[in-house]
């Protein structure tokens, strides 16, 4: 690697759509999610070594940053990079950083697919490289969509069945019409299974407040991100006994320890997109785990390939701080890597091979949207 081999020759930027599995993806503020488009930025190096990295963003309204906008941020960011060692992880950041500000969405396809360079030219799989596996599978939860109470109690009895014991309801509604959702789900689930409500900051500080007095009782509850601030949210958990679980607003290390200094949250939801890749990510996910705190590991949306990032990260997280992780790819239906990782009975397994673990099937992808390089 110190030979120029692995110095950045192409940047190829292709796109895809992703369907939901399940239809419709509802949250609050009435935002519905089917079919969302996806980014892949492959990476060839002059040695021929290939990366893959992929972003995804939850539509136009979720967080900054829209499918479009990944690839117009790519088109800026792509030329810098050639010429950069992809397997100089801190070279890559200081290049996408000193090109283009923010736009952290579309700079993690990059970061990815130079950590997938990394670890297929050292032959180990990047949960290695990230600080080490300390497990090989990791228990996945499921979000269930916003809707009548019966009809997220019968989605909730349907993934038990499959194995998944960890469920994350979209709440944000009127809260006696959430805690009427609450209720529903609790008595589907027992003592071997964890609830989220997650209002993705849709409530108004006094409707989240009421929200909370509402769910207090249910025990099996954890309450993610009702308000879109991390001040109103700070405010709520003052007037609450529920563990708190804080998402959106949490996107990089700064406010992490600055939500941890503030008591403001038991649990973070970390989301590799929103922070800029594996390796803002891996400093986030060591500080959370330094600062005694449970995580969920996930990405905002995507398909095989953010699912193997996703399951890299994981690894890493000791197993009694990791509430879940998210295989994303369940929830979709289109496959670029023949449907790998692939979970099974509510479990994700953690790519062995190099890299991310995953081949990516390049006809699947089409011609590229545009490339910068040879």
């Amino acid at each position: 690697m110190g030979d120029g081999a692995t110095v950045i020759d192409r940047v190829a930027v292709y796109g895809y759509d992703l369907t939901y599995t399940h239809g419709d993806y509802v949250m609050s503020a009435g935002r519905v999610v089917n079919v969302l488009p996806s980014t892949v930025v492959r990476i060839t190096t002059r040695c021929g070594a290939e990366g893959y990295g992929e972003s995804c963003p939850l539509g136009r309204t979720y967080l900054p940053g829209f499918g479009e906008g990944a690839r117009a941020a790519l088109r800026e960011l792509a030329p810098a990079l050639i010429g950069i060692d992809a397997a100089n992880l801190a070279a890559v950041e200081r290049a996408m950083d000193a090109t283009l500000r923010g736009h952290e969405y579309a700079k993690s396809a990059i970061d990815v697919a130079c950590w997938d360079i990394l670890g297929r030219v050292a032959n180990q799989p990047v949960a290695m490289l990230l600080g080490g596996v300390l497990q090989t599978e990791v228990p996945l939860y499921v979000a269930v969509p916003l809707g009548p109470p019966e009809t997220m109690a019968a989605f909730v009895e349907r993934e038990r069945a499959g194995g998944i014991h960890h469920f994350q309801l979209k709440l944000g509604d009127a809260p006696e019409r959430d805690r009427d959702r609450v209720a529903a789900v609790h008595a589907v689930t027992d003592s071997e299974d964890a609830i989220i409500g997650d209002a993705n900051g849709g409530w108004h500080r006094q409707d989240a407040i009421i929200a909370a007095r509402l769910l207090d009782g249910f025990d099996r509850l954890r309450l993610e991100q009702p308000c879109p601030t991390l001040e109103e949210c700070l405010a709520v958990r003052r007037l609450s006994t529920l563990p708190f679980v804080l998402d959106e607003v949490i996107t990089d290390l700064p406010t992490l320890v600055r939500a941890v200094a503030a008591d403001a949250m038991d649990h973070v939801n970390l989301k590799v997109g929103r922070v800029g890749g594996l390796t803002k990510a891996r400093r986030m996910r060591d500080a959370a785990v330094e600062l005694g705190l449970t995580l969920t590991i996930e990405d905002s949306w995507g398909g095989d390939l953010v699912t193997a990032a996703v399951s890299h990260l994981t690894a890493g997280v000791p197993p009694a701080q990791l509430f879940a992780a998210s295989f994303m790819n369940d929830w979709t239906v289109e496959h670029v890597a023949g449907y790998q990782p692939r979970s099974r009975d509510g479990r994700g397994p953690v790519p062995p091979g190099p890299g991310l673990g995953v081949e990516v099937d390049i006809d699947r992808l089409g011609p590229p949207l545009f490339v910068a390089g040879a």
